[in-house]
């Protein structure tokens, strides 16, 4: 008897933490506990404070986000991939510039704080500064850091959380690297929501894992239409407005939802697609120009077939 009780102790423990965590409230409260656990959430049985959300303006997405993207949090972002860094760091991009414009609106300074890790910048590039100003974003209001561990990347980003100036602060990393699990994630979900500062964790070829984040985003990219003239018609054969395919993983809905956007940069907003559009894009999910792991050579009067993710070559000696 004495055991269960134990166990129920500890299971009623447990949801209250995860409760926290996803900024809710639980409705069970362990008698005689003390007033913190170790991973430094307050037990008690007032409500916390609405979330501060900023919405993304589409009704569809904002319901699901339950108004909107978090004012102070952690919102994860991957692309499954590294082809598909682009879009991913596009749609991250977005987002920084949705919050710097909120930001500057209040009479703010509105930096951001971008903090890569060496290797996603190895295999994916930099932010390039003048394609920033076309893109929306204020160059001059981004701090860019590069770092060459994992670790550092963590120390910089939960001491810039301590401080409420950024308008965001974004964290690149490579992959899923066992020094960023879910104890760290709680961490930095724990550090932005105290300081009121946004943080977007991109993982760069990420596979989808346990997260404390509000949210989790895996974003493909998708065909951009031809650009608009003023008379409502199109410029046949001209590329438009950046397109996305987003995909949220992780919500407070039991299942996932996904929906096509596209990013008007000099509008600084979101817009979902057509639904002609979004119907031909959802039917054929595919690139328009895929590539095979391994190529074929050029000339060959009878290609090779695909060879599959893996291909085993035999010994040289």
């Amino acid at each position: 008897m004495a055991e269960n009780a134990v166990q129920r102790q500890t299971i009623l423990s447990l949801r209250e933490s995860i409760a926290r965590i996803e900024n809710g409230c639980s409705s069970a409260v362990v008698p005689g506990t003390r007033d913190a656990d170790p991973a430094g959430f307050r037990r008690g049985r007032e409500r916390a404070p609405d979330r501060q959300v900023m919405p993304f303006g589409i009704p569809s997405l904002d319901d699901v986000l339950k108004g909107g993207l978090p004012l102070g949090g952690m919102v994860e972002i991957r692309n499954g991939e590294t082809r598909d860094a682009g879009a991913a760091v596009g749609f991250v991009m977005a987002l920084a510039v949705l919050y710097q414009q909120r930001r500057k609106e209040k009479g703010h300074l509105a930096p951001v704080l971008w903090i890569s890790q060496a290797l996603a910048a190895r295999e994916a590039g930099n932010p390039y500064a003048p394609g920033l100003r076309s893109y929306g974003l204020d160059a001059e209001r981004l701090l860019f850091v590069s770092a060459g561990k994992v670790k550092d990347a963590l120390w910089i980003a939960e001491t810039a959380l301590s401080v409420p100036v950024f308008a965001t602060v974004v964290l690149e990393i490579r992959g899923n690297p066992a020094s960023l699990a879910l104890s760290e994630s709680r961490r930095l979900h724990v550090k932005a929501r105290a300081g009121q500062v946004p943080l977007l964790l991109f993982r760069q070829a990420g596979e989808e894992e346990a997260s404390s984040a509000f949210f989790r985003f895996q974003i493909k990219p998708a065909p951009a239409g031809e650009r608009p003239l003023p008379d409502g018609l199109m410029l046949c054969g001209s590329v438009g407005h950046p397109s996305f395919h987003l995909l949220v993983e992780k919500n407070r809905a039991s299942a996932p939802h996904d929906i096509f956007l596209e990013w008007n940069a000099h509008d600084r907003r979101f817009s979902p697609l057509n639904e002609r559009r979004s119907a031909a894009l959802q039917a054929n999910d595919q690139p328009e120009n895929p590539g095979d792991p391994l190529s074929a050579s050029a000339g060959r009067s009878r290609r090779a077939q695909p060879l599959g993710r893996l291909l085993a070559f035999a010994r040289a000696s």
